[in-house]
């Protein structure tokens, strides 16, 4: 008889959740953006995370959720105003199984019922092609500098306006 995964849940962020976040902030840079990104940029990027404190007070500022596999946190994102994802992060042994996924259908809907057109990230050269995949369109290459290195990304936007359900009527 086949096993079933666990499937992941959402929860809001709560202050406690700092620290693990930040491990989960930190692992998912140093392990799954090896190949776009050199290490001196990864340590530069994972650093962020180095003053827990800074680090809660951005995702208390925003609208963070929390993604939960078996009432432990494997990922978080999180979305500025009503119409930029600001952070989407994946613990590296969460990756694949639909965390990343789930919190970016949370965002987007949240986006819509905040009353935005559009929503858009700043993806990194990793994550590009998942949100390419999810009908975000690359407008800008950018190229931002942390702790001295420069990494580079794409801003990248989704329109929400087709996400209405065909038929509807208002």
């Amino acid at each position: 008889m086949a096993q079933t995964l666990p499937k992941p849940a959402l929860r809001p962020f709560l202050a406690a959740d700092v620290p693990i976040l930040a491990a989960i902030f930190v692992a998912a840079i140093e392990e799954l953006t090896v190949d776009d990104y050199s290490e001196a940029q990864r340590e530069a990027w994972a650093s962020g995370a180095d003053d827990e404190e800074r680090f809660g007070k951005r995702l208390a500022s925003e609208l963070t959720l929390v993604a939960t596999l078996q009432n432990s946190p494997v990922g978080f994102a999180s979305l500025k105003g009503a119409d930029h994802i600001r952070m989407l992060y994946v613990h590296p042994s969460a990756a694949g199984q639909g965390v990343a996924s789930m919190l970016c259908d949370a965002l987007e809907k949240l986006a819509g019922a905040r009353g935005a057109k559009s929503l858009t990230v700043d993806a990194s050269d990793t994550a590009e092609g998942f949100f390419a995949k999810r009908g975000y369109v690359a407008k800008q290459r950018n190229t931002v500098t942390m702790n001295g290195e420069w990494l580079a990304n794409t801003t990248m936007q989704k329109s929400l306006l087709s996400d209405a359900p065909k038929g509807a009527t208002q």
